[in-house]
């Protein structure tokens, strides 16, 4: 069966889809929790044209920081610096950093990773991860029953830890013990907890 080409936007609404996606990004700076009535009233558009164009207030911050998401899953520098399990642990601190930092940037990394049909990301995400995986179990550093989705999930917890003086320091530790939960023999000796990518978001 043919389907009909999809039609062009009209120029109007790419202006304003272009007008709430600039004024969604200045007011989720200012409040990471705004909601998409109070920012449809700032782009001068009514409720329904913003959710015309973003059904959800997760595809509008999908849209809004897909440059960041987009940060995020791009691996080759990783790769081509560090050896599988270095690079796997690296990019894990960048998505729990990303995630936790209580941002609409975080909201929208978090909202990456979820398991949603409607998500254009999280395919993305569990095929980046995948690809970091298969690279340890090639060089013999990962265990092999282990899937991207279920590491997913231990990483929200990392995101969920509550605040405190300590919270970077616990983070770290978490992480720790998630890899090493990975591993497919013993557990490596455990390096400096405190990392760069937990202290500098």
């Amino acid at each position: 069966m043919t389907h009909p080409a999809r039609r062009p936007m009209r120029y109007d609404a790419e202006v304003n889809r272009a007008r709430i996606i600039a004024v969604a990004r200045e007011a989720l700076g200012q409040d990471p929790d705004a909601t998409l009535k109070p920012i449809a009233k700032l782009a001068g558009v009514g409720p329904g044209t913003v959710y015309r164009h973003f059904p959800t207030r997760e595809h509008l911050l999908l849209t809004v920081y897909r440059s960041e998401i987009e940060t995020l899953l791009d691996t080759a520098p990783l790769r081509a610096r560090q050896e599988p399990r270095a690079a796997l642990r690296r990019w894990l601190e960048r998505l729990a950093a990303h995630g936790r930092t209580g941002s609409a940037a975080s909201q929208a990394v978090r909202a990456a990773t979820r398991a949603d049909p409607e998500n254009p990301y999280y395919a993305r995400v569990r095929l980046v991860l995948t690809e970091l995986m298969l690279a340890c179990r090639a060089a013999k550093q990962l265990r092999g029953d282990v899937t991207a989705g279920e590491v997913l999930l231990l990483m929200s917890y990392v995101w969920n830890l509550g605040g405190g003086s300590d919270r970077e320091h616990t983070a770290c530790r978490v992480l720790d013990i998630v890899m090493d939960g990975l591993c497919p023999g013993p557990a490596p000796t455990r390096r400096d907890p405190v990392v760069s990518d937990f202290t500098n978001h």
